[in-house]
């Protein structure tokens, strides 16, 4: 077919706009920058992926994209593939995970791909990469399945020569020569490679007297971090695999500011559960400056990333709550108040009675979403602040 392309003089050109976004998009980066603090160059390629398959413009034959994410322990890597997968599902688990720390032999492949015909047992052994588990998550509206390769470092080489076929014609023959199609696929691979470095520069080396900040910011430390993680990356892998990679992208150590951010959304999650959960005795609860200033303090780590503010949000906010909420001594629709008291060095928990009034300032609220509830949180209570006395909504918490 011939297409020609005519103008008039009457007809004007007119210049478009190539970096304008489409709603749809424009709020899938959003509830991304949402969920995933402090990575907005690898929450920005993530987008237009998903832009080019929503513009029905993916390479035929190829996954719609092959990213391979470098960077320290903690910084979000395998965190931003639960939450496409919870934006786009509605799910954090929906999509593929390979956990390749259980692939270190080349005979495990087995797994992922079956036996072929002939071994011992080749009917009981049930690949992972099935035409089945890839099409499982689709919907009417999305067809498009994320798979994440997680510590692709860990893995024998066999499962580097298995990927080559994957990531260059969306292809993958299993044991029994059944075919399986990758072209609707986002295929994801994680590595800690140059992560260490990373995190000793970060630390104060390496860049001479310059402050923190000056390090974090400055194109010289943005150019070291991108080189180091690509550079080890290269040394591992071989040149065939890295050049079926469409993008490298490096996660770089998390900031302060960004723990401090990661912080909110975790303790936002923990009141999720509390709302979701099957018990009766829902609750609402609010940490204090004091309480989140030393939640910060006891899970802050450098050299860890984001994971040890999880587990101390468990040990001193989910663990106490679940006793005083088996001891009877937090009851539906109270509202907790989480405290911190300098003299103990520990949390300390304050109860409003059900239908008490709560003495607060103008109350800025933060909003919890919930399948099962959804209510106002007040972010203060200092009686002293103000007269007018506020009575926490209690009547809008729904219980199923």
């Amino acid at each position: 077919m011939e297409i020609q392309a005519t103008s008039s003089p009457t007809n004007q050109l007119s210049e478009l706009n190539p970096d304008l976004r489409s709603v749809q998009i424009q709020d899938f980066e959003d509830k991304l920058q949402d969920r995933v603090v402090g990575q907005g160059r690898a929450v920005r390629r993530m987008s237009d992926l998903f832009q080019i398959y929503q513009a029905g413009m993916t390479v035929p034959g190829r996954p719609i994209g092959n990213l391979l994410f470098l960077g320290p322990t903690g910084s979000g890597k395998t965190r931003l593939v639960e939450a496409a997968a919870e934006v786009l599902f509605g799910d954090s688990n929906a999509y593929v995970k390979i956990d390749c720390g259980e692939f270190q032999h080349s005979h495990e492949i087995a797994k992922l791909v079956g036996s072929p015909p002939g071994y011992l047992g080749h009917r009981e052994t049930q690949p992972a990469l099935t035409q089945e588990a890839l099409d499982r998550f689709h919907t009417d509206q999305m067809k498009l399945t994320l798979v994440l390769f997680d510590e692709i470092e860990k893995a024998s080489d066999s499962l580097w020569k298995l990927l080559l076929g994957i990531l260059d014609k969306a292809t993958l023959t299993l044991g029994d020569n059944r075919r399986v199609d990758f072209s609707k696929c986002i295929i994801v691979m994680t590595s800690n490679l140059g992560g260490g470095e990373i995190s000793r520069m970060m630390m104060g080396t390496g860049l001479g007297f310059a402050t923190a900040q000056q390090k974090y910011d400055s194109p010289e430390t943005d150019d070291f971090v991108y080189r180091t993680a690509l550079d080890s990356a290269k040394r591992k892998f071989s040149p065939e695999f890295m050049n079926r990679i469409d993008k490298v992208i490096v996660f770089r150590p998390l900031k302060a500011e960004h723990l401090s951010k990661i912080l909110d959304i975790e303790l936002s999650y923990v009141q999720q559960r509390i709302l979701n959960s099957q018990s009766d005795n829902k609750f609402v609860f609010h940490c204090s400056e004091a309480a989140r200033e030393f939640l910060l303090k006891e899970g802050t780590d450098p050299q860890y990333g984001a994971r040890p503010l999880k587990r101390t949000i468990e040990r001193h906010i989910v663990f106490p709550l679940a006793n005083l909420t088996a001891t009877k001594q937090i009851g539906l629709g109270d509202f907790i108040k989480v405290d911190y008291r300098s003299h103990s060095n520990r949390l300390v928990f304050l109860k409003a009675r059900e239908g008490a009034i709560i003495h607060a300032p103008a109350v800025q609220t933060v909003s919890v979403e919930s399948t099962a509830a959804q209510v106002a949180v007040p972010t203060t209570a200092d009686a002293a602040a103000e007269e007018k006395p506020y009575v926490f909504p209690y009547s809008k918490l729904k219980v199923q």
